[in-house]
């Protein structure tokens, strides 16, 4: 073995107390160049090593954000400068709409930067070789057992006393690893020409592979059996339509569905006349009604309807809702006040739909009732 350059000297462990009692050990002694392996991640081994923190924060946070500016400026300067539109009057460059895709852009970047930077400056690629591949150290760590190992170039390394010291700290099967001739000897690079070779057939084939799935397979027999239907795109041509446009106008007095226009007239006698309430007492229909009177109505009303406002005289105090002539109203005159409001009472079309409308006219008959119980409601 005289003629092998010593790469390290390793050392297995059985335990995960053990492998971590070791690297503190290794780190308080002094050793730089060292390092453990695991067949699965032990917690707090950063800190027994005394890891500093990674240096591809650095790289993701300078990629990241030199992507994110030139992005956004790019953006910008082709909204604002360069190609001017105007959709719906906002801004050539309305900034919240480009949040998006520069936060995307920004963390692509970062993450690509990062991978890259991991695997060709930190792990060398393409160079594939290292000297633990293949040793008996390398198989134990992989299966069961917990290695440390010292490296050579460590400036306190002196082959004797690191054997020593690995006995110390409890290591069983210390053995020294060493380099191939191959791997001692040969330099690798990006720029051989066989990795670059490598890469622009893999860069060929991908993309190749990806122009021939996307313009050709997809228009082939079986693939294309969803493209041609019976239907007509927006703004596509049309031969069924005389006119050759495949974009028709509704049929006059269509409505949308569930967009049934009320056809309230404004006249509150009139236009209360012919309104029935289609809702029947529940307790989900009255629990409906209550919670929207709450909000909307009591206010002004007063939880029980009897116009005592909240609103400390900001508004006039609305009439009392048990007044004989309030009882005497029927449904629909409840609902076309909510619908179209009344005198200062401004319309709650928007705020309620018609179903919650008619809960809350429910609702208030409840209330009615309630402060003017007759005797037969007591006998019920």
């Amino acid at each position: 073995m005289s003629d092998k350059v010593l790469f390290s000297i390793s050392g297995i462990f059985n335990t995960p107390d053990e492998i971590i009692a070791a690297a503190k050990k290794t780190a308080k002694k002094g050793f730089k160049k060292f390092d453990v392996n695991t067949p699965y991640p032990v917690h707090g081994m950063d800190n027994a090593m005394g890891l500093p923190p990674s240096k591809l924060g650095y790289v993701a946070l300078v990629i990241g954000l030199t992507a994110a500016i030139t992005g956004l400026t790019l953006m910008w300067w082709t909204a604002q400068i360069d190609y001017q539109n105007v959709f719906g009057g906002k801004p050539f460059f309305a900034f919240p709409a480009y949040v998006p895709i520069t936060f995307e852009v920004m963390v692509l970047s970062a993450s690509l930067a990062t991978v890259i930077s991991l695997i060709v400056a930190m792990f060398k690629f393409p160079n594939l070789s290292h000297p633990l591949h293949d040793t008996n150290y390398m198989k134990k760590v992989s299966s069961d057992k917990y290695g440390l190992y010292i490296e050579a170039e460590d400036p306190m390394f002196n082959e004797e006393e690191v054997k020593a010291f690995l006995t110390e700290i409890g290591a069983v099967d210390i053995e020294p690893i060493y380099y191939d001739d191959e791997e001692f000897s040969v330099i690798h690079n990006v720029t051989d020409p066989k990795f670059i070779m490598i890469l622009v057939t893999v860069a060929i084939m991908v993309s190749g592979g990806t122009y021939f799935a996307l313009n050709k397979l997809m228009f082939m027999p079986p693939f294309n059996w969803m493209m041609y239907q019976e239907k007509t795109i927006v703004q596509e041509k049309a031969a069924f339509f005389a006119d050759g446009f495949g974009m028709r106008m509704p049929v006059t007095g269509t409505v949308a569905r569930g967009n049934l226009p009320e056809l309230i007239d404004k006249d509150p006698e009139k236009g209360s006349a012919k309104l029935v309430n289609p809702l029947l007492p529940s307790p989900e229909v009255f629990a409906m009604g209550q919670k929207k009177y709450d909000i909307y109505c009591s206010p002004c009303h007063g939880y029980h309807g009897e116009g005592d406002s909240r609103l400390n005289g900001q508004f006039p105090n609305p009439p009392s809702m048990h007044s004989e002539k309030a009882r005497n109203w029927n449904d629909g005159r409840i609902y076309h006040i909510i619908t179209k409001g009344q005198n200062v009472m401004p319309s709650y079309a928007k705020q309620l739909t018609p179903d919650e409308r008619w809960a809350v006219v429910l609702y208030v008959r409840a209330l009615q009732r309630s402060l003017n119980a007759k005797e037969s409601d007591l006998n019920e």
